[in-house]
């Protein structure tokens, strides 16, 4: 029993809490329910509080806080809308893995069930959006509950808890001593029907003998590939045992959106990101091996394409007993979900494969990589870059300046994006080479989700260029968030490609639905003067040749700053898989297809 917190309210218990769990910042908008947790934490010096202009705005924070570090990201809000404004954010971060704590005020639990003002049955809500909730009762449960929400947010797979606060518990006066330690039940494993292995007491799985079996066929592999997800990068030292995976057995490997920067672009053997707008020759390379070794990923339909044409020679080298899909992953519920496996290993994916590698052997396989750079050759990156300096600016010319200006310096550079089509040439065309300086919504596909998450993530890495590289669109979603970087002075940059469209919509649109624009053209606000008005710097930019002047200037303001680069209104993103294909049946850039077809 401890007897620690005996005289402290229930806003001072949180206070003490934040403490012990050693948490720095805290994202969050008071209210009325809540008021007594932020008068225990008014101007605490243990840990900074920034206030956003939006909760949802909150919560992105928190993520984007979360995703730099690996640390949780905590949020507190009130009850009924503040609350509900973060159910975006915990949806966002159970779809990515993230590890949030959410904490909301709730009214007191004498009035809950009677529609009091600001009421909301906020367990209810998110119970589809979060790992793990729960309404605190009484205060003698509030350190224990607190303790266990850290320990399940940052548990297997990272994900959002919610705990619910009623006012007059966080009001209340602890009297007596209480158990503090966490509850965590032991967890379900994978089904035992799955080629999983047996069974221990705590529900974990015994690995080796599918070690031996998961190494012995990616020693016989002729044509393998490594396809590494974010949950690579879940544990300090996954990207170097990737590296090492693909170093010892020769192989190359593809990363998912959110899974880049846990393998550096510049090896040679990197295949850059596969999927529905992934490079031509990882899509190619995942449907002709004989081998997949899944790497904390969980075959999103944006990277399988068509399930029934996916992989058909890892299908067919299954079938023989000589390659199939290897899973490693840390989730039981994603093993089989979607892909059959021909063998999972399942828990932590990094400690398992760091087992592994002493089985590995190297091999050549030239045949293998000849081919690879065959493609490379073939389906390049490819847009049309203006031939005059005067031109209109294509989107794709700001990103490949900023990655030049920023070359030397990768490993203190973190970009965030919103989501659409400057979400895609951001990963297409930035050269990813360091682990967790990627941040974007994958799984949700969350629109606004750039501005804020690039604070948390600088209020994070204070010391490192964090650029929200941004659309439009999805900017105008969050815009206000601007006022809390100037308030805050948090020195993040907007790079806004601005084209008054929701590009990635009008160029469905303009492929399958005859240039129909329905509700997608936007009149837009001048972004400069939106800026200015909020205290932050801004710049425009709207031909070739100020972009590498105005780039150096962007780059080097110590402040918040926009860069306003006025882009033109119809450019579309390739490669591209529709919808129902199959992952190798892409559409390229017409110019580049006539190029082939020439040769």
């Amino acid at each position: 029993m401890d007897d620690s917190f005996v005289g402290m309210s229930g806003g001072e218990i949180f206070h003490e809490m934040m403490l012990r769990q050693k948490v720095e910042h805290i994202f969050g908008y008071p209210g009325g329910a809540i008021l007594p947790v932020f008068d225990a934490i008014h101007e605490s010096e243990y840990f900074k509080f920034i206030l956003p202009r939006h909760e949802q705005g909150a919560g992105h924070m928190a993520e984007g806080y979360a995703k730099a570090t690996g640390k949780v990201g905590v949020v507190l809000v009130t009850s009924g809308p503040g609350a509900t404004n973060v159910v975006t954010a915990m949806a966002d971060a159970l779809a990515d893995g993230i590890p949030l704590v959410v904490f909301t005020g709730q009214v007191p639990t004498g009035a809950i069930g009677t529609d009091a003002f600001q009421e909301a049955d906020v367990v209810g809500i998110s119970r589809g959006c979060t790992k793990w909730n729960v309404m605190v009762k009484d205060i003698a449960e509030l350190p224990r509950r607190i303790n266990e929400a850290f320990t399940i947010a940052t548990s297997g797979r990272p994900g959002p808890v919610l705990v619910d606060l009623p006012k007059d518990v966080t009001a209340a006066i602890l009297r007596r001593p209480i158990p503090t330690n966490a509850f965590i039940p032991a967890r379900p494993t994978a089904i035992p029907n799955t080629a999983i292995g047996a069974f221990t007491e705590d529900a974990q799985v015994r690995p080796e003998p599918l070690l031996e079996k998961a190494a012995a066929l990616i020693n016989m592999a002729k044509r393998p590939v490594i396809y590494a997800g974010q949950g690579v990068l879940g544990h300090p030292d996954g990207h170097k045992i990737l590296a090492k995976l693909a170093n010892d057995g020769n192989i190359p490997v593809t990363t998912t959106l959110c899974g880049l920067g846990a393998f550096d672009e510049m090896d040679p053997k990197s295949l850059h990101m596969l999927g529905m707008h992934g490079s031509c020759y990882a899509n190619l390379a995942m449907q002709n091996a004989d081998l997949i070794i899944a790497l904390g990923a969980r075959f999103d339909d944006r990277v399988t394409g068509n399930l029934k044409l996916f992989a058909p020679e890892a299908v067919k080298a299954a079938n023989e007993d000589r390659g199939g899909i290897l899973h490693f992953e840390i989730m039981p519920k994603n093993i089989n979900k979607v892909v059959e496996a021909t063998h999972a290993i399942e828990g932590d994916v990094t400690e398992n494969v760091r087992s592994m590698l002493p089985m590995i052997r190297s091999s050549e396989r030239k045949g293998w990589f000849d081919q690879i750079t065959e493609w490379k050759e073939k389906y390049p990156w490819y847009y049309e870059k203006p031939v005059d300096d005067e031109a209109t600016l294509k989107p794709q010319q700001l990103i490949e300046a900023l990655d030049r200006q920023t070359r030397d310096i990768k490993d203190k550079v973190i970009i965030t994006t919103g989501v659409g089509q400057h979400q895609m040439w951001a990963a297409q065309l930035f050269r990813w080479r360091h682990p967790r300086s990627f941040i974007t919504s994958g799984g949700l596909g969350t629109m606004g989700y750039g501005l804020p998450s690039a604070i948390g993530a600088k209020v994070a890495k204070p010391d490192h260029i964090v650029v929200d590289i941004d659309g439009d669109a999805s900017f105008s979603m969050t815009a206000m968030e601007l006022a809390t970087a100037a308030e805050f002075k948090i020195g993040v940059k907007v790079l806004l490609l601005n084209n008054s469209f929701q590009g990635m919509v009008k160029q469905w649109q303009d492929l399958f639905y005859k240039n129909r624009y329905s509700g997608t053209t936007m009149k837009n606000p001048d972004f400069c003067k939106l800026a200015e008005a909020m205290g932050v710097k801004a710049i425009r930019v709207t031909k070739t040749s100020e972009i590498e002047e105005k780039m150096a200037e962007f780059l080097a303001h110590d402040g918040p700053v926009l860069m306003d680069a006025v882009v033109c209104k119809k450019e579309h993103l390739f490669p591209m898989v529709p919808g129902g294909k199959a992952l190798d049946d892409f559409i390229i850039h017409p110019s580049l297809e006539k190029k082939n077809r020439s040769t």
